[in-house]
């Protein structure tokens, strides 16, 4: 081999070698592997799920859910942050996990902003401050009224320390100068069942969580927490209308490892936004109270380097520790 040669292998060799995440042209050529840190079954699950059956029949390469729960989601999250930056491990996750659990855990496993590029928003969901049927208030300003007049005394269920449920109720709580008895249970499905058997008088709970209940009439709804109405419940004022500001909007979203070639993060968010306009996804995600966000990878990392320090400071409010 002579010198001229040697020299031009060496170039390739290095080339190689300064970029090892070179994006496919026809990526997605295999199996795409999608983390969820959360168990089989619940709603991230169940989203992941929907959308990845549609990005499956929108690319022609499966897209196969490995569910890696625990620690509040900090080990799957982790697992994805240090997977090979290629386009072929990507992380579906929520709000609570990503932007919440930095401020409540002392280590994740995980920075947020330098160790994920972000694809784009999957999702927003529903979520509402439900009563007891006998709870006598029927709006936000008659709960307000009701807590000034017997501080301490109204209790509200979450699904446990440092949750949405609990933060959201920790908000309402600062932005309204009222102060309710905060109960804590070992997940949503719980406080439903003591908000319906009246050992709590309130709650905030998502859409899939308190739907078949308000829909049998064992619970009313006294306002949407999200910043705007949701499409399941038109008619309902957000807490916002009675308490100006006051809202959030929590999402489900698709990452990938810092470092995944801009090509394949281009392609996904093109094949996302095409799937999340499908009728029958928007369906699909209607039935477990959410609407299909279609958006693109600036604006999701703009949602989070905003959502980080608004949900330190509510955490810090709060005094909720979980380590």
């Amino acid at each position: 081999m002579t010198l001229d040669r040697l020299a031009a292998l060496a170039l390739t060799l290095l080339a190689a070698m300064a970029c090892p995440a070179v994006a496919d042209d026809k990526y997605p050529g295999k199996a795409v592997t999608v983390v969820v840190p959360q168990v089989a079954g619940g709603a991230n699950d169940a989203i992941a799920r929907i959308v990845a059956q549609k990005l499956a029949e929108s690319t022609g390469q499966p897209f196969i859910i490995d569910n890696r729960p625990g620690a509040g989601g900090n080990i799957g999250t982790a697992f994805a942050a240090k997977s090979r930056a290629d386009g072929y491990t990507l992380l579906l996750t929520v709000d609570s996990a990503y932007v919440i659990n930095p401020a409540l855990y002392k280590s994740t496993g995980f920075d947020p902003i330098k160790d994920f590029v972000p694809i784009a928003t999957v999702a927003t969901a529903g979520y509402v401050l439900v009563a007891n049927n006998s709870f006598p208030p029927n709006n936000v300003g008659e709960l307000i009224a009701a807590a000034k007049a017997q501080p301490g005394k109204i209790a509200i269920g979450s699904a446990g320390n440092g949750t949405l449920n609990h933060l959201f109720g920790e908000m309402l709580g600062k932005a309204a100068g009222i102060q309710m008895m905060h109960v804590p249970y070992k997940g949503a499905s719980a406080a439903v069942t003591d908000l319906v058997g009246g050992q709590v008088q309130v709650s905030v709970q998502s859409l899939p969580s308190s739907l078949p209940f308000i829909k049998a009439r064992k619970l009313k709804v006294l306002g949407v927490v999200n910043e705007r109405r949701v499409s399941l419940l038109p008619d309902v004022p957000t807490i916002g209308e009675t308490i100006k500001g006051l809202g959030a909007t929590p999402w489900y979203g698709l990452l990938a490892p810092a470092g995944s070639p801009k090509e394949v993060v281009s392609q996904l968010q093109a094949h996302l936004a095409k799937v999340l306009n499908s009728p029958e996804l928007r369906e699909k995600l209607a039935m477990l109270g959410c609407e299909p966000y279609v958006g693109t990878p600036e604006e999701f990392a703009a949602r989070i380097r905003s959502d980080l320090p608004r949900w330190a400071s509510v955490v810090k409010d709060a005094g909720v520790t979980v380590d």
